[in-house]
């Protein structure tokens, strides 16, 4: 997992002189790199969902918030993403966590 900023880009231009634009260019990951960490997690959203997990657990277990995971699964419906639940598919009970 990705650490978190502890300065903002204003405290970081302060610090160092330069401009706020500059710390945000330099500490930008590359757009595919994001969009494939954002693809993984909207993924792992869905397959907790469909172990079983409420929302607010799925939140806790990947370090985000419960309305992110609510908007992705609201998404994932839109998509036309099946998110039956394994437990009501009959396949059995599986495990919460892996």
């Amino acid at each position: 997992m990705r650490e978190r900023r502890t300065a903002t880009a204003r405290e970081l231009a302060d610090r160092f002189g330069v401009s706020q634009r500059t710390v945000l260019r330099m500490v930008a990951e590359e757009r595919s790199v994001y969009e494939g960490r954002s693809r993984q997690r909207r993924d792992r959203i869905v397959e907790l969902h469909r172990q079983g997990l409420k929302g607010y657990e799925i939140a806790r277990e990947l370090s985000v918030s419960a309305g992110l995971v609510s908007i992705r699964l609201r998404e994932a419906r839109s998509a036309g993403v099946d998110l039956t639940r394994y437990a009501d598919t009959g396949e059995g009970e599986i495990s919460r966590r892996r």
